[in-house]
């Protein structure tokens, strides 16, 4: 054994190291054989021809079937975000609210369409829009992927609002009391601007989950991404090829939304720097108090 260590584990001896070289070499071998094996399956049924990717490069394909499906996936994430954004400020509040009522009804919201799968949500929302007319028949679909998105992500926000407002210090909502705040003057002032930030990448996370679920909707009739390849796909006869191209695109955008996340956060940190810096005039003012012999004016 080498007398070399770290702080979590033994430092490998040579022949450790000999043995976790063959062990990673064969790994690597065991998986390009298995990834081989898994496009060696539709290349020899000719998925991977390039004929089967030209319907790409046709603008029928994608004004007639991605596109639209594109636009229906981010319309579904939008609208859903938007409102499970504003049901889980007011769900996170409600659970921390000191009357023991709100308290009480906001904990049961939270943990009933937490626990519930989204899929369920969205056939109920649809079946019962559909019973009672509460939308027009072309908007049902749509209006049940929203309803279950929005309770289901609203739920996971609320907790995610908490335990970001609990993870400020202590301290900040002392001293907002010391001088005399409402608890929603220090919750709107003090508690969420400071939780923003720390809450930010599970959020970013939440509103992945929410743009994916979408896809649910497949399920009973909803135009989204998902459907529009498939749909091309069977039209076109290159499945796996259109299934490339809706992950690329849904990678894409996620690519996009997490830059966005991280854009954002580090907006709200330099911010705050610069909110919590102090005046370089009164830092140069009082240094200068320090020389002797230097007094400020109108002070004894």
């Amino acid at each position: 054994m080498s007398d070399q260590s770290t702080v979590l584990y033994d430092a490998p001896g040579p022949k450790a190291r000999i043995r976790n070289g063959i062990t990673a070499v064969v790994f690597v071998a065991i998986v390009v054989a298995i990834a081989a094996y898994i496009i060696k399956i539709p290349a020899d049924n000719g998925q991977l021809d390039a004929e089967m990717w030209k319907p790409f490069t046709v603008s029928g394909t994608w004004t007639t079937w991605l596109l639209p499906g594109l636009w229906g996936t981010l319309k579904a994430a939008i609208v859903s975000i938007i409102l499970a954004l504003i049901l889980g400020a007011l769900l996170g509040v409600g659970r921390m609210s000191d009357h023991r009522w709100i308290r009480i009804v906001s904990g049961f919201f939270v943990e009933v369409f937490r626990a519930i799968p989204v899929l369920i949500l969205m056939f109920f929302a649809y079946f019962l829009f559909a019973k009672y007319a509460v939308v027009p028949s072309s908007q049902l679909s749509f209006a049940a992927v929203v309803f279950g998105l929005t309770l289901y992500n609203g739920s996971v926000i609320a907790e995610i609002l908490r335990a970001g407002i609990q993870a400020v210090p202590r301290g900040q909502s002392e001293a907002a009391q010391s001088i005399g705040l409402r608890k929603s003057q220090m919750m709107r002032m003090i508690l969420l601007p400071q939780a923003v930030t720390a809450m930010l990448p599970a959020l970013i996370s939440q509103m992945v989950i929410a743009l994916k679920d979408s896809a649910l909707g497949y399920a009973f009739g909803y135009l989204e991404v998902v459907r529009s390849g498939i749909t091309s796909a069977s039209y076109w006869g290159n499945y796996l090829p259109s299934l490339v191209v809706v992950a690329v695109i849904m990678i894409a955008i996620n690519f996009c939304l997490t830059g966005l996340a991280s854009f954002i956060e580090r907006r709200l940190r330099q911010g705050r720097r610069k909110t919590n810096a102090p005046d370089p005039d009164v830092a140069e003012l009082e240094t200068m108090e320090n020389v002797p012999g230097f007094t400020r004016i109108g002070k004894p």
